[in-house]
């Protein structure tokens, strides 16, 4: 049920409209003046406000302008008993949705409350989707260490402050980093990401600045480098600490003078880049090695966000694992499987050296191989201190101290999917042949559609081995 907030000095107004939008099933509020309008507007969350202009103590097109400031995407109606066309105009440059002039039509009003509840949603959902195809997920935990990082990113995002981040492989960094792109007011311009461990030292430079054609042996064209795809953007630079001494020169002087010169170039370029960089080294521990300059760590250092190791943010485990579990499940299509809380208590003991994306690995491989409630038997048998699974042929077999022993030679896969391939065939052949080949009751037992579990037979290639 959409929720509506009426702003309106005079009491038959209110009254009136409330009437009417409650009889369409809104949930209305309503108050008389402007001021505490625009403390409501920030207190709590509305789809919708309908805003008098002529108002005692603040004007309706003053609350218009700071409660845009606040929440840009909130649909405003003005409406005024003194409407002029300059007037409309006017609110319709301020950010308003449309203006109704009183005694307002029922049906005018009705149907622009709903095309503006209908922009409302479309921004929202456009928003929601741009997150999904940008990986942009939500920064999930409610500890006191991702709290501060939150509050972090909600006060530095704004501004240009530059910002280093720093943690363990696999805590979330990239996500901070995206968050504070998201947040700030370079959102609608590009997100540029840099892995400079990922890059030969010789061409990390051509990947910073870009190269002319003939600059080297295989510069065969000219190439746009990375901080002029950025430009009026962000550039994340990941694992700063692996970039050589002399990209790091050039970096510092990027960020001082904003400008670049692009390899083999002489033509000075001018960038309007943020820089946030990311690292899993002790930087200053790199610079007392001589492996990274002093000067530009002080540069990228304004802020700086530590992402914390997943075992010092237990408490959080519960949150990320049911949300993973939930996204993975859909992705499959199928049914949410459940954690048993004996279940959940041994995912928390785990030591999690690969931090939030092991968990992520983790959850999906549990998903593929229980059943329809993952217990602590099932992740003591599909988890190991490597982040290893302990499943054999046809499922786990068990040592003398009743931990699984894995008989798998992970040595023929060559990658994570190629094994998750084989992990899945033989949990469902293993399935199969426990129940006696009947398809309906494995698919019940692993709790996924019938047609889904023919699908999958006849991907693997199962059969059934009669003698």
């Amino acid at each position: 049920m959409a929720k509506l907030l009426i702003i309106d000095d005079e009491r038959a107004i209110r009254s009136t409209l409330r009437e009417i939008l409650e009889y369409e099933n809104y949930d209305v509020e309503d108050i008389d003046n402007g001021v505490d309008g625009l403390d409501l507007i920030r207190k709590k969350k509305f789809d919708l406000v309908l805003c008098d202009i002529k108002m005692n103590k603040m004007d309706g097109m003053e609350v218009l302008e700071q409660a845009l400031a606040h929440s840009p995407d909130l649909p405003f109606i003005m409406i005024s008993g003194h409407g002029t066309v300059e007037t409309a105009i006017e609110a319709s440059k301020k950010g308003a949705f449309d203006f109704i002039s009183k005694p307002p039509d029922l049906n005018r009003l009705l149907i622009t409350v709903r095309n503006a509840l209908d922009r409302g949603n479309l921004v929202t959902e456009t928003k929601v989707l741009k997150r999904k195809v940008s990986k942009t997920r939500d920064i999930l935990g409610s500890s006191e260490n991702i709290n501060k990082i939150k509050e972090t990113i909600e006060r530095v995002a704004p501004t240009e402050a530059r910002v280093l981040i720093t943690g363990a492989n696999g805590s979330g960094k990239e996500l901070v980093a995206r968050w504070l792109h998201e947040k700030s007011q370079r959102s609608e311009s590009p997100l540029i990401e840099v892995n400079c461990a990922a890059i030969p030292s010789e061409l990390i430079e051509s990947e910073l600045f870009g190269h002319e054609k003939g600059s080297f042996t295989s510069a065969v064209k000219q190439r746009i480098g990375k901080f002029e795809l950025a430009n009026g953007g962000t550039l994340f630079l990941d694992e700063i600490g692996d970039m050589s001494l002399s990209a790091q020169a050039k970096v510092l002087r990027a960020l001082q003078e904003h400008k670049i010169t692009r390899v083999g170039g002489e033509k000075e370029l001018e960038v309007n880049v943020r820089v946030l960089a990311a690292t899993n080294k002790d930087l200053m521990k790199e610079i007392e090695d001589g492996n990274f300059r002093m000067d530009l760590y002080h540069r990228l250092n304004v802020i700086n966000i530590h992402v914390p190791h997943l075992t010092e943010r237990t408490e959080d485990i519960p949150e990320i694992a049911l949300s993973f579990l939930e996204d993975i499940c859909k992705d499959y299509g199928m049914p949410v499987k459940k954690i048993s809380d004996a279940g959940m208590e041994a995912l928390k003991g785990l030591p999690w050296t690969g931090n939030v994306r092991e968990l992520h690995n983790m959850i999906e491989r549990l998903i593929i191989l229980s059943d329809k409630i993952i217990t602590e038997h099932d992740v003591a048998a599909f988890a190991n201190p490597g982040g290893g699974t302990n499943i054999g042929a046809a499922g786990s077999s068990s040592s003398s101290n009743g931990a699984a022993v894995s008989s798998t030679n992970y040595d023929k896969f060559n990658n994570f999917q190629d094994y998750k391939d084989h992990a899945e065939r033989e949990f469902i052949k293993f399935k199969l042949e426990k129940n006696n080949w009947n398809v309906s009751k494995t698919a019940d037992d692993i709790d996924i559609q019938r047609s889904h579990l023919y699908s999958k037979i006849e991907k693997f290639g199962l059969k059934r081995v009669t003698e």
